[in-house]
Order: C-alpha cells, then sequence, then structure tokens
C-alpha cells in the first residue's frame, strides 16, 4: 500500500496530478480541497495517499490533509459511494464542513453532491454519525511544503469546466456556471465559486 509521496508537480489540471518521486512519475486523482492547497508546477509537495486495486485499474487518490484521506477511506465504506461520488463530496465540502452537515442531520445539502441520491444522503448520514468525530483526533493540518500559487492562463475556463464534468456534474450544468464567472480567474479559483454557488443551490 502507497500511504504518502513526497516529490515535486509535474502537472496538474483537476482532478488529475501528476508527481514526480525520486525520478518516477505517480499519477494521482485527488479533490479540490486538496488543489486549493497544491502549490505551483515544479514545486515539492507531500500528500498522504489511498490506492484502490481494482481488476483492470490501479487507483492512487492523493490529500494533503490526513483527515480528508481518512474520510475518503470511510466513505468508501458506504454501500452506494464509491472512489468518484467520494472525490464530488471531499471536492464541495472539507472534512470540517462534512462533519456539520453529519452532525445537522442535512440531507438536502448532501444531495447537492453530483451522484448522490436522497437515499444515499440519508444512508450517509446514518452510516457516518459515529465516524465524523475521529477524523479530527489526528492533526487535520496541511502537509503541503510550498504556498498557494495564483495561476491563471488561457485555458483556465475549459480546464475548470472539465474538472466540474469529471467529478459528476453535467456539461451543460458546468458550462454555464463556469462562464458565468470571472474569466480572469484560475481554473482552482473558478472551481471553488462554481461549486459554492451550486452549493447554495435550493
Amino acid at each position: 500500500m502507497i500511504g504518502f509521496l513526497s516529490g515535486n508537480i509535474l502537472h496538474k489540471q483537476p482532478p488529475w496530478l501528476l508527481l514526480n518521486v525520486a525520478g518516477v512519475g505517480y499519477e494521482l486523482e485527488a479533490p479540490m480541497t486538496t488543489f486549493y492547497d497544491l502549490p505551483e508546477v515544479g514545486q515539492k509537495v507531500e500528500l498522504h495517499t489511498h490506492l484502490v486495486v481494482r481488476e483492470d485499474a490501479q487507483l492512487l487518490y492523493g490529500f494533503s490533509r490526513i483527515n480528508q484521506r481518512e474520510l475518503f477511506r470511510n466513505l468508501l465504506k458506504v454501500n452506494g459511494v464509491g472512489p468518484r461520488v467520494a472525490l464530488a463530496i471531499l471536492s464541495t465540502m472539507n472534512a470540517e464542513e462534512f462533519q456539520a452537515c453529519v452532525v445537522a442531520e442535512d440531507a438536502v445539502q448532501l444531495t447537492r453532491v453530483p451522484g448522490i441520491g436522497r437515499k444515499t444522503a440519508e444512508r450517509l448520514l446514518i452510516e457516518m454519525r459515529d465516524k465524523v468525530d475521529h477524523l479530527f483526533d489526528a492533526s487535520g493540518g496541511s502537509t503541503v511544503i510550498a504556498g498557494m500559487a495564483e495561476k491563471t492562463t488561457a485555458d483556465s475556463t475549459s480546464d475548470a469546466i472539465s474538472a466540474l464534468i469529471a467529478l459528476g456534474y453535467k456539461p451543460a450544468e458546468a458550462t454555464k456556471h463556469i462562464r458565468s464567472l470571472d474569466a480572469g480567474l484560475s481554473s482552482e479559483e473558478l472551481i471553488r465559486l462554481a461549486l459554492r454557488n451550486m452549493a447554495k443551490k435550493s
């Protein structure tokens, strides 16, 4: 099991990340809560990881905070929640926000995450009720070495749309929300604002 990686970022395009660790390139998927913490390409980062082994693939997921990874692992134990839905949850809210959602028994907030219907949301509230508190016993601090980079490119809008589609949003919905925002923002900022706006929808 690969539980931790330390290396330089070669490429990042949410939700995918390529990390150079001692000359070996590791491909990872990460939630947006981790992408918000990442430094710019070329800088060093340390990530907690979780490996999912399937018959047709080995998938590696990276997290900047250990409580993100622990929440991800607990979410995978819930019937009807796979890695894609777990990533969508952690892209829409951080571990603390998820804990507050469970404590408040807010099923409506959970149904705003792509891939989660009413029954799955209610199942999450029941099964995660006794598990969320321990997520904050361990250090939840970020292990990112370098600071957040403010990076804007001509492709930030298309990258942001692609990221939302990868998280499970419909292309039309993703395009509508991203294009309603300031095109001068970085892709991470566009995604953050779009997810925040969609979470506020009734």
